[in-house]
């Protein structure tokens, strides 16, 4: 057993949860907002995407975001240093989604990463210390830590997609 193995496993059973409830919606149900303070499936999507990339990439390993060192935000026409983090009702109903090719193309290149580091990683590498944002609450982790809380965010994003999509067109998804 590779030191990973528990959180790629949880990380991909959640990828395989959001590609069931994403396969074959279109583009107005993708962009469809429940309520003008919610998010839409494709912000949800972007944005699970984009705190992966942050937290792998970035944090994790010190190299610049594929948000930008792919650029990736050019693709969904948004600014380098977004995240998806306290935007208003008008922000979020402005907000335009890009095709779903650039979606998953933005998705299939961060969980590449996510998994080439995860794979990488040995026990020793776990109990490492990371010093980890965001600002507000800026203290040191064991990188085992960080790799639990990435999972956590990434499984309440993927549970709100599957939500969506249930509440939009039913639970069929899941079978």
């Amino acid at each position: 057993m590779a030191a990973g193995d528990a959180v790629l496993w949880a990380l991909g059973r959640n990828w395989n949860m959001v590609d069931a409830a994403v396969a074959g919606l279109d583009a107005a149900t993708l962009a469809r907002q429940p309520a003008p303070e919610c998010n839409s499936i494709a912000w949800i999507l972007w944005h699970m995407n984009r705190v992966v990339d942050t937290f792998i990439n970035q944090r994790l390993q010190g190299l610049p975001p594929f948000w930008t060192s792919q650029g990736w935000n050019e693709r969904f026409g948004m600014a380098e240093n977004v995240r998806g983090m306290g935007w208003s009702p008008e922000e979020l109903a402005n907000w335009s989604a890009p095709d779903m090719d650039v979606l998953l193309g933005y998705q299939e290149a961060v969980r590449q990463a996510a998994r080439e580091y995860i794979n990488s990683l040995t026990y020793e590498d776990m109990e490492r210390e990371v010093t980890f944002p965001p600002e507000a609450e800026t203290r040191d982790h064991t990188l085992n830590t960080a790799l639990g809380q990435l999972v956590w965010d990434n499984v309440a994003h993927g549970g709100q997609i599957a939500y969506l999509r249930g509440l939009f067109q039913g639970m069929g998804w899941h079978r």
